[in-house]
């Protein structure tokens, strides 16, 4: 953190014109400040927060720190590390005990696939060391009796995840992975909960010592997602079994919540083409049988966290159409019938153009107070922490106060083939006649472009290079109910490319676009789509490919996750190639006319490298320019500040030379 006093010191020292320069060098050169975790204190006193600088270029923050703060005042206390502040010593998932005295966190030690477990007074001193572990741990978690819960993975090969970079491929490949268990802290030990055959993904806990309830599935935890079903796990670690499977493959499971008084979960259900990316319908199952029910049937949005309030109603933080909002969807376990369930009318409680911070774990709240606490951003707002009940939050926080977005948002809305589709059209806060536009394709693509501050990085660059850029959800996108999400089913890169496209168009008739310099990036399903877009159409005059599929064929044998391309291509790419071949960019090559630049991370088990390398030979046999770069030991994402700052400033140099 800068000096803001010695900063004043200097203005002091200098003329009035030299001062609004050098505060203007000053805002440019901030960093925005990232909230990785926020958690508040069950007595509503204290705030604990992971949190650091992201990088010139953007990404997640390679310095963190684990910060207290009071909640009344703001009042900060950074912990001290016992490894000091270096990259890889990260403090992560802090966890309050229940009388909000104590929090523990886990810390990464540095060059390994290892954890510690500590724990820490309120006031920031009395760092006591609890456990040593040979792996990862996540989602560590204090019960009601004040024993630390957590997933586990002992002697882990790599990060949890399947945007990590994956473990090198050698050795017997048919050896059984390792797997994320449910395990507690006793005695200074792990005492595993779950089975050794399963990897459990996310979890909760049954009130009056009944045990668990969590999705897992058995085998590679990277790829087994698409297939988890609903177990209950007792306490006394024998007699795991399943209490839910979807009976529609194109279903994902997801956050199950176990109400206050054990007796219901709560979970959400829906098309999900990768995990920790959540949305669908909320529904609901007695822990004592019956079955399940849909809370949210025929919702034209997506919920995409949930968690029961302190008053016992089950909240849902709902993505719909260009607003987040949350929704009290009532009393579930009131009254019975045939599942032993009642669907409640669902009542919205807050609707805002912002987003929150941490989506693994959904808001944080305190009871019996009611008081919750997360970070929040848009799109010209950098994020902060704020504090209060649902609705009525102040900022806690001011550690990005003065920075600004160099944008005018809109929110762009039109029809096509039967569909509402939606964008965020964002302009430079100057604009002199005509100007080129990015077209930046999300994720997923069971995903949706929410604001977030366009701070450092591709975005933010673009938009100060004098470039429009439009970011739309078409079809497959969350945001507009389960039926728009599976729009896209056995039709990748079609209908949504014909929404992304009349997109384009809508844009340019409220904003003054030069649709004869128009480029196109994404990331990952957005890389897909950059590459199939230009096999399929010549509007765009550049494109910038990250993590890309050229060959939906090839891509099923190389990549770690091929469990996704069930439900969404119906079959596998033995039983069915013509469904893979009619979206493969590169059967179209002979199409191509727009020039390409590919990059790739080395290690990205998601969207491996061989697919960006086959496209990129394929271009130069095309005689297309084109260029590829492929990032050493980066998984599915760039992390590492100078390839961010080398991807950032290639794809620049990229949009142009083709677009200015």
């Amino acid at each position: 953190m800068r000096d803001m006093r010695q900063l004043l010191a200097v203005l002091l020292c200098i003329g009035a014109g030299q001062m609004v320069a050098a505060a203007e060098t000053a805002a440019a050169d901030r960093l925005v400040h990232r909230y990785l975790s926020v958690e508040i204190s069950p007595n509503a006193e204290l705030v604990a927060s992971v949190e650091g600088d992201s990088s010139a270029s953007g990404g997640v923050p390679t310095v963190r720190d684990l910060v207290i703060r009071q909640a009344h005042s703001g009042a900060a206390i950074t912990v001290a590390m016992p490894c000091g502040r270096v990259p890889q010593c990260w403090p992560d998932s802090p966890a309050w005990s229940p009388d909000g005295k104590r929090l523990a966190f886990t810390l990464r030690s540095p060059g390994t696939h290892a954890r510690s477990i500590y724990a820490v007074g309120a006031d920031g001193n009395g760092l006591v060391k609890l456990l040593d572990f040979s792996g990862t741990i996540e989602r560590l978690r204090s019960m009601p009796d004040g024993r630390l819960a957590m997933l586990a993975v002992q002697n882990a090969t790599k990060e949890v995840g399947a945007t990590q970079a994956g473990a090198p491929i050698a050795g017997d490949l048919d050896a059984a992975p390792p797997e994320q268990r449910i395990a507690i802290l006793e005695n200074g030990a792990l005492r595993w909960v779950s089975p050794p055959d399963l990897f459990v993904y996310e979890y909760d806990w049954r009130a009056g010592g009944k045990g668990f309830i969590g999705t897992a599935a058995p085998g590679d935890g990277d790829n087994n997602w698409w297939t988890a079903k609903l177990y209950a796990f007792p306490d006394s670690g024998s007699g795991a079994h399943v209490i839910y499977a979807p009976a529609d493959e194109r279903q994902q499971l997801a956050m199950p919540k176990v109400s206050r008084d054990g007796s219901v979960v709560a979970f959400i259900a829906g098309i999900m083409s990768d995990f920790g990316s959540t949305g669908g319908d909320v529904y609901a199952l007695r822990l004592d049988g019956g079955t399940a029910l849909n809370l949210t049937p025929d919702m034209h949005a997506s919920a995409t966290a949930i968690d029961w309030r302190c008053d016992g109603h089950l909240q849902a933080e709902i993505l719909a159409g260009d607003k987040t909002q949350f929704a009290d969807l009532g009393a579930v376990a009131a009254a019975r019938n045939g599942s032993g369930l009642k669907a409640a009318a669902m009542h919205v409680v807050w609707s805002g153009e912002e987003s929150f911070g941490d989506r693994a774990q959904g808001i944080s709240t305190a009871c019996p107070s009611g008081v919750t606490a997360d970070a929040h951003e848009s799109f010209t707002q950098a994020p902060e922490i704020e504090i209060g009940t649902i609705g009525h939050w102040r900022n806690l926080t001011s550690t990005n106060a003065g920075l600004s977005s160099p944008a005018r948002v809109q929110s762009v809305w039109w029809k096509n083939d039967g569909f509402d589709v939606q964008g965020w059209l964002l302009l430079p806060l100057k604009v002199e006649g005509k100007i080129p536009m990015i077209t930046m394709v999300h994720g997923g693509p069971a995903s949706a472009v929410t604001p977030v501050f366009a701070g450092p990085g591709t975005l933010g660059a673009l938009l100060e290079h004098g470039y429009a850029v439009f970011r739309p959800n078409p079809r497959g996108s969350y945001g507009q109910g389960e039926r728009f999400t599976q729009a896209n089913v056995r039709d990748f890169g079609h209908g949504d490319l014909r929404d992304i496209l009349a997109g384009i168009d809508a844009a340019a008739k409220v904003a003054p676009i030069d649709t004869a310099r128009l480029g196109l990036t994404g990331g990952s399903y957005g890389g897909f789509m950059s590459m199939w877009a230009v096999t399929q159409t010549n509007r765009f005059k550049a494109a910038v490919a990250a993590a890309g599929i050229s060959d939906w064929l090839s891509y099923y044998g190389e990549n770690g996750i091929d469990a996704w391309m069930i439900p969404y291509f119906g079959k596998s790419a033995y039983d069915d190639p013509a469904a893979y071949a009619a979206s493969s960019a590169i059967n179209y090559m002979h199409n191509v006319k727009t020039p390409t630049f590919a990059y790739v991370g080395e290690r990205d088990i998601e969207c491996p490298a061989p697919q960006t390398q086959e496209f990129w030979h394929a271009m130069k046999a095309m005689n297309v320019p084109t260029s590829i770069m492929i990032y050493p030991g980066e998984g599915h994402g760039l992390r590492d500040p100078q390839h961010l700052a080398d991807a950032q400033q290639r794809t620049l140099a990229w949009f142009d030379k083709y677009l200015k």
